[in-house]
């Protein structure tokens, strides 16, 4: 079973700075987290390894738990979060374009 990778904050910060310009691809709308969601984050991780994803929730309590079920399911690393927007993490097992600090 794969785990979600271990970040320290060095490598967070460094993830941050390369998310900044990006887009969100993946978006949670009405119907709320779907299996569908789930597997368009995995499809994104896989292809980009950095994605951005939009949760519209009123609530802040729904949008943290969608958040953090995201990384779960998806086994990523939630790196940051801004209001509806959190940026996941998750390396390629091989050819990683992707380089972390130590």
């Amino acid at each position: 079973m794969e785990t979600s990778p271990a970040l320290n904050e060095r490598q967070k910060k460094h993830l941050r700075g390369l998310g900044h310009a990006l887009h969100p691809l993946v978006g949670i709308g009405q119907h709320g987290l779907t299996d569908g969601v789930v597997a368009e984050l995995d499809r994104a991780l896989t292809d980009h390894e950095l994605v951005k994803v939009r949760v519209r929730a009123g609530d802040r309590a729904e949008r943290d738990l969608a958040f953090e079920t995201l990384a779960g399911r998806t086994h990523s690393a939630l790196v940051a979060r801004v209001g509806h927007v959190g940026l996941y993490f998750r390396p390629r097992s091989r050819a990683s374009k992707i380089v972390l600090p130590a």
